[in-house]
Order: C-alpha cells, then structure tokens, then sequence
C-alpha cells in the first residue's frame, strides 16, 4: 500500500492568502503530495502577539482562502498545545506513522531557520522543501541552515517526500507577491 504524501505549511496565517494557495498547489503538483496541511500556530514564538490577529479569526482567514480538496486547514497546534515545529512534527509522526511528512517553507524563512528551536533537529526529522520568493532566494542559498546542510539537498522535488531526512529541494517557480506583513500594513494605512 503507498504511504500518503503530506506536505506540512506551518504558520500564523495572520492573515491567509493567496501566496500560501500558490505554494500549496506548487507542492501539490512539483512534490507529488496527496495533502497540504495548513498548521495555524495559535502563537509563533519569534513573533510579537501585539499585532497578531485572534487565533478563530485566522482559522477561518486560512479556511476561506484554503479553497481546495487537498489543503487541509488545521488547529491541531492548538489542540496539541505545541509551540514549537519540532514538538508538532514529533506528535504527527507518532500519530500518523505511515505519513511522508515533507516540511514546506518559504526561502525567508530558510534565512531565519538558524532561529528556530531546535532547527538542526527539525532538518534531520523530516524532508525540507523551500519556495522562492522575492528578494529572499539567494540569501537563502547563501545563509547558514543551506550552508550546513549543502551535501542534503535533493535537486529533483519529485524524489524529495521518499528521501529519508535530512534533505531538502528550492524550488525556483513562479513567484506570488502576497505577503501576510504587506497585507497588515496596508489595513492599518486605510484605518487611519
């Protein structure tokens, strides 16, 4: 029996939008996957909850934009109570042993991954996949979580669910300019 293909979009969605759509159908398609699954983070600990929307409000954000038979909009950190990636994939993997879990991320947050708890042991837990975006490709490449793990990198997407971690692909398609941060600044502009 194959095992499913599930790619994991881990974020605040704060707001959702049609950038995490585009990546989640590019993984669909590039990646082979069966599944997306938005993991909505009740609260991302290097982010100030000062300008974080409410938790439902961002559930039903993620849900509305999802809009698609295979992404899956998720509050399982809440209902877990984990705060960090590695925590998550732990209790996923136990739970859904059988899964091909691959990681999905943007190449800001390749830049930042060094940041994250624990981040050489989210490397090593399972399969990586980075999508460009703009400004962001080539600090990606050069910064230290791609440095560290240069000899991982798996140059075909296809082949990077079945590659036993560490691994992980950049894929340089089509770029979508949504981004969350533009999305709140400009709605705070037109309240004032």
């Amino acid at each position: 029996m194959a095992r499913l293909k599930i790619g994991l979009l881990g974020g605040s969605f704060n707001p959702a939008h049609a950038g995490h759509r585009h990546i989640s159908l590019l993984a669909l398609k590039q990646l082979q996957l069966d599944k997306v699954w938005w993991l909505v983070s009740p609260q991302n600990p290097l982010k100030p909850d000062s300008n974080m929307s409410p938790f439902e409000e961002r559930l039903a954000g993620a849900w509305t934009i999802a809009r698609h038979p295979h992404i899956r909009v998720s509050d399982i950190e809440r209902r877990l109570g984990t705060r960090y990636t590695l925590d998550t994939l732990a209790v996923l993997r136990r739970r859904w042993p059988d899964y091909r879990f691959v990681w999905l991320m943007g190449a800001d947050n390749l830049v930042q991954l060094p940041r994250w708890r624990r981040w050489r042991e989210i490397v090593q837990a399972v399969p990586i996949a980075i999508f460009n975006r703009e400004g962001a490709g080539h600090r990606a490449l050069a910064g230290a979580a791609a440095t560290v793990f240069a000899r991982s990198r798996e140059q075909r997407p296809v082949n990077l669910p079945l590659t036993q971690a560490p691994a992980w692909c950049f894929l340089f398609s089509r770029q979508h300019s949504a981004s969350s941060t533009a999305i709140r600044e400009s709605r705070e502009t037109s309240r004032k």
